[in-house]
């Protein structure tokens, strides 16, 4: 069964606004937003998330990182008021901290149901997968406060979907659907409202038979690759296959597969 989270950190000492659960018999940890009925984060939550995926990151009780929310709605943004008092310094580490979940070695799912706005949708776009059920509505609102996404959203989102497209959310605060965001590649899967948590499962335990180093390797290829030209990007690919062909994850795939058996990985 799951169990709350056991910080040493100091920082994390107490919680804004959401909490964190281990499953160490399932290798999973849940980063659960919990300020319903809207999840609003604040600005000093947003320092916590990251520390938190640094912390999950090291712990190698931890094979994938869920992050999910309390209620009906993910998320429908930032705390507007934590602008206009967060100093320039602050606010310029926005960006930073909410890119936590694509710099964590690990695989971070989200899974996404009701509003998923501002923030919300940036800390989403930072995961590696996005399930999100029928009932969500993603959305940039940025423009009718008169600014701009400031956590990677409009960037992150043109490298998935291409320059028409986010100039339609985020120049007219399009809201889109989750069957539209699967259709144009913004979501992993949409599925109906009341299986949302059962498909954030299974991905979990599809993604615990791999070999965690493979899947580190591939993530990290994967993002640095995003932006490189079609030759570095495969003779970096080719320097990775090389190092995992030393690894005994490998020999232990190689083994099980001509054994007729399944692999026990164990990430080296």
């Amino acid at each position: 069964m799951p169990s709350s989270y056991t910080f040493n950190d100091p920082r994390l000492a107490k919680l804004d606004g959401f909490q964190v659960e281990i499953d160490e018999a399932h290798e999973r940890a849940d980063i659960i937003l919990n300020r319903p009925p809207y999840n609003i984060v604040t600005m000093p939550q947003r320092d916590q998330l990251r520390l938190v995926f640094e912390t999950l990151d090291e712990d190698a009780r931890v094979r994938v990182i869920v992050i999910r929310s309390i209620g009906e709605h993910f998320s429908s943004g930032g705390n507007i008021g934590g602008f206009m008092e967060a100093t320039p310094e602050h606010v310029s580490k926005l960006a930073w901290n909410i890119a936590a979940p694509a710099r964590c070695a690990k695989p971070v799912i989200v899974a996404n149901r009701g509003y998923c706005f501002g923030v919300g949708f940036e800390l989403s776009l930072a995961c590696d997968f996005r399930i999100v059920s029928e009932t969500g509505l993603y959305a940039l609102p940025e423009q009718k406060l008169g600014q701009i996404p400031g956590s990677g959203g409009s960037a992150r989102l043109q490298k998935m979907i291409g320059i028409t497209r986010t100039k339609d959310i985020v120049m007219r605060s399009k809201r889109i659907s989750g069957k539209q965001a699967q259709e144009w590649g913004i979501a992993t899967e949409c599925v109906a409202d009341g299986e949302l948590e059962k498909a954030t499962d299974k991905l979990v335990d599809e993604l615990r038979t791999f070999s965690p180093l493979a899947q580190r390797t591939a993530k990290k290829l994967l993002n640095d690759t995003e932006d490189s030209t079609l030759a570095i990007a495969i003779e970096l690919e080719g320097h990775c296959y090389s190092r995992l062909r030393q690894s005994d994850d490998f020999k232990e795939g190689v083994e099980a597969f001509n054994g007729k058996r399944a692999p026990k990985f164990v990430g080296r």
